[in-house]
C-alpha cells in the first residue's frame, strides 16, 4: 500500500472532509464496529434513532464497546440506554459527548479522564456520514443535500458495497481529469466535449460523447456532469430518457487502503411506484458494471506517484494540487484553491461549431 507521505500530499495522513462510514439500513439496534482512518470505532443508534460514533475502547480497562455477544449487559439488552452506550466489561456508560455518565457499582463521580473520542455524524440519503479533520475543526463545507432522495419522482438507490481497494484514494480521484481513459476503458467515441472546473472544495468534470453500445451513432450524446464535493464524495448526473444520479464514495481504512461504495437513483418523470424499482435496479447494475471497469484497473495497478503526462491526458497535475488542500491545515486550503480554480478545457467541439456558424 502506498501512503500519503509517498504521494507528498501534505502533513496530514488522512483527508479533511465528509466520508461515508455505513449503509444506514445496516445500522439497527446493535452497535456496529467500524474501522476507518486507522481507528477502531463503534457506530450506534441511540434510543431516539440518532446515530452516534465513538472510539471503540473503554478507557477503564480497554474493552471493545462493540464487540461482545456473551456479556449479560448484551444478553439483557442494556448496552444502549437513551443516547448512551454501555461497556460490556464493567458496565461503564458513555454519552454521545464521550463522557462517562454512570458507573453502576461505584458512588464515585466518574473521573474526568473517563472519556472517549467522538466524531460528528449525519444520516442522509440512506447513508451515515462522518466528518473527519485531524485538526478537530468543525466542518468548513456542507455535506451535499442529495435532493433527489426526497423527490417522489426518483427511485431511491440501494448501496453497493464494493469492498476494500488496496490503493490510496488519490488513484480514484485522478479519474476526474483522466480524459484519455474514456475510449479504451469505457467505450466512449466521438467525444464532443470534456473539461474540468475547480471551485474551491468542489471539482467538476463535464463530459459529452457517443458510446459503442449505449448510444447509437447519430442519436446524440451520453452527457454526464460529475463532481466531487470534498475529497471523497463523487456525484454524477446523466441526462437521458430516464435521468440518473450516481454516487461513488470512498473512505480510508488505513493509509493506502480504502472502502468503496456505489449507488444510483433514477428519475421516472412522475411519481415513482414499486413497479418502477426493477428497471431502476437494472440501471444501477449497468452503472456499477461500468464502474467496475475502473475498479479492476485500480485493483491491479501499482501506485502512480508522478504521472508521466503528455498532451491529451487532461489536467491531472491540477487535480492533485486541488486534492492537497484536504491534507494540509485548513488555513492553507485557499492557497491550493487559488492555484487551480477556474475552467480547464481539453476539448469542446460545441464552441467550434458555434464559431463556424
Amino acid at each position: 500500500m502506498a501512503t500519503t507521505a509517498e504521494y507528498r500530499l501534505g502533513e496530514n495522513t488522512f483527508a479533511r472532509g465528509w466520508h461515508m462510514i455505513a449503509d444506514a439500513s445496516a445500522l439497527g439496534k446493535t452497535p456496529m464496529p467500524v474501522r476507518f482512518f486507522a481507528r477502531d470505532m463503534v457506530l450506534y443508534r441511540g434510543e431516539s434513532g440518532t446515530p452516534h460514533l465513538v472510539d471503540a475502547y473503554c478507557p477503564h480497562m480497554g474493552a471493545h464497546l462493540g464487540r461482545n455477544e456473551t456479556s449479560y449487559i448484551v444478553r439483557d439488552n442494556e448496552r444502549i440506554q437513551g443516547e448512551s452506550i454501555r461497556c460490556p466489561f464493567h458496565g461503564w456508560r458513555f454519552g454521545p459527548d464521550g463522557r462517562c455518565n454512570h458507573i453502576p457499582y461505584s458512588d464515585q463521580k466518574p473521573p474526568s479522564a473517563a472519556k472517549i473520542e467522538t466524531w460528528q455524524v449525519v444520516e442522509r440519503a440512506g447513508i451515515i456520514w462522518m466528518w473527519h479533520d485531524a485538526e478537530g475543526n468543525e466542518p468548513d463545507y456542507e455535506l451535499p443535500a442529495f435532493e433527489a432522495w426526497d423527490n417522489p419522482n426518483w427511485v431511491r438507490w440501494v448501496i453497493d458495497d464494493l469492498g476494500e481497494l488496496p490503493q490510496h484514494p488519490i488513484e480514484v480521484v485522478d479519474n476526474m481529469t483522466d480524459f484519455a481513459h474514456f475510449v479504451p476503458i469505457h467505450g466512449s467515441r466521438d467525444i464532443e466535449y470534456f473539461y474540468n472546473e475547480f471551485d474551491d472544495h468542489v471539482q467538476w468534470q463535464m463530459f459529452g460523447a457517443g458510446h459503442r453500445t449505449l448510444v447509437q451513432e447519430g442519436e446524440g450524446l451520453l452527457e454526464l456532469d460529475t463532481w466531487y464535493t470534498g475529497p471523497a464524495i463523487l456525484q454524477s448526473s446523466m441526462r437521458g430518457t430516464f435521468p440518473t444520479h450516481m454516487l461513488i464514495t470512498h473512505t480510508p481504512i488505513e493509509d493506502g487502503k480504502i472502502q468503496v461504495w456505489h449507488a444510483l437513483m433514477v428519475d421516472m418523470g412522475r411519481k415513482a411506484t414499486e413497479e418502477d424499482v426493477p428497471m431502476a435496479r437494472a440501471y444501477q447494475q449497468a452503472s456499477v458494471e461500468a464502474f467496475a471497469q475502473d475498479f479492476e484497473i485500480w485493483t491491479h495497478k501499482k501506485p502512480c506517484f508522478a504521472p508521466l503526462m503528455v498532451r491529451g491526458d487532461g489536467p491531472t497535475d491540477k487535480c492533485r494540487i486541488w486534492y492537497k488542500q484536504f491534507y494540509n491545515p485548513l488555513a492553507q486550503a485557499g492557497d491550493f484553491q487559488k492555484r487551480v480554480n477556474g475552467r480547464h478545457t481539453l476539448v469542446d467541439l460545441r464552441d467550434a461549431a458555434k464559431a463556424v456558424a
